[in-house]
């Protein structure tokens, strides 16, 4: 390795017999810096923009808490009013304050008595879950086909599967009506559920953006080995779909359970009452019909809706799993 040697040596002289004179100034030269100087670190951010970022942080963190407690309590407020007005008499009822001053479990005795509510919620219970099953099979298969299948057309078939979102209920209210009522319907609690068995275009597309996430090559290999078309739709497809099918399962039970207007059009008798309808028979009976027994309605709201608090608490994990990854794949 060549040396570099100072101005003035000539070239081949040994190194003992010269000596490089050191800088008189006492300064170190740029060439010894750089050869034995140790590797500077990088500087370190200034301390006083890290405090400001973290201070920053910690403010958007405090106002995202205080709004999100503040929208908290403004949609929880109305129910948790309604858990206490269960247990006021009926002169406390309207008294705004959350914590009764007279405690009472006489409105949920009462209530059963007042009203068949047992067999509403059975009505209830036999129409959500056949609405539910039926629209969540239906809609699956419905986009199955619009997902794995490819044919002519399909792009315009499944627009117009979407196009009938676009129209409002009264505009089907009637004939669908005149339709059940030349069946001989109108009074049962088919009408209710059954229209569920031809499928729903919001749960379709929803599992069918579902469906275009998953790997066609698992549905090739599953076909190669001798299944047919129905054993990977049922075998495969559904198993893998299940965070979807989780969505629309809970989504229709909420819907059909605090559905009013069908039950209204099609139900004559109160032995087929639905929860939503028979708390409207109570109310024109004990609220508005001049008994003004509002704390057993209250008490009646109570006791129907906390069946779907606790859906959605067993299925919130499936549900915001499904919602976020329905929409991936266009």
């Amino acid at each position: 390795m060549s040396r570099i040697l100072p101005a003035g040596v000539p070239a081949g002289t040994p190194d003992r017999d010269f000596e490089q004179e050191p800088d008189p100034s006492g300064e170190i030269t740029n060439a010894e810096r750089a050869t034995n100087a140790p590797l500077l670190k990088p500087r370190d951010p200034e301390p006083r923009d890290a405090g400001k970022r973290k201070t920053a942080k910690r403010i958007k963190r405090v106002v995202v808490i205080t709004a999100l407690s503040v929208l908290g309590v403004v949609f929880a407020y109305p129910f948790v009013w309604l858990v206490s007005a269960s247990f006021k008499p009926r002169g406390e009822v309207f008294d705004n304050k959350l914590i009764p001053e007279t405690f009472t479990f006489d409105n949920y005795i009462n209530v059963w008595s007042e009203a068949p509510l047992g067999l509403w919620l059975l009505n209830t219970l036999i129409v959500t879950v056949l609405a539910a099953v039926t629209v969540t099979i239906s809609s699956a298969m419905v986009a199955w086909g619009f997902s794995y299948f490819r044919f002519r057309g399909r792009g315009a078939l499944f627009g117009l599967v979407l196009a009938t979102m676009m129209l409002p209920g009264a505009v089907t209210m009637i004939p669908t009506f005149l339709i059940w009522n030349s069946l001989g319907m109108v009074g049962t609690l088919t009408p209710l559920w059954a229209g569920n068995l031809f499928g729903s275009a919001f749960y379709i597309f929803l599992i069918r953006q579902f469906m275009l996430g998953l790997p066609r090559d698992l549905f090739e290999a599953a076909r190669v080995d001798g299944a047919s078309q129905w054993a990977v739709f049922w075998r495969i497809a559904l198993p893998l779909t299940k965070p979807a099918l989780a969505v629309t399962l809970v989504f229709e039970v909420q819907a059909v359970w605090t559905d009013l207007m069908r039950a209204l059009i099609y139900l004559r008798d109160s032995s087929t009452f639905t929860v939503p309808r028979g708390l409207k028979s109570l109310v024109d009976q004990f609220g508005f019909g001049g008994e003004w027994h509002w704390e057993i309605i209250i008490t009646a709201s109570v006791i129907a809706t906390i069946p779907m608090i606790i859906i959605f608490f067993l299925g919130q994990k499936q549900i915001m799993q499904g919602v976020a990854t329905s929409g991936m794949k266009g």
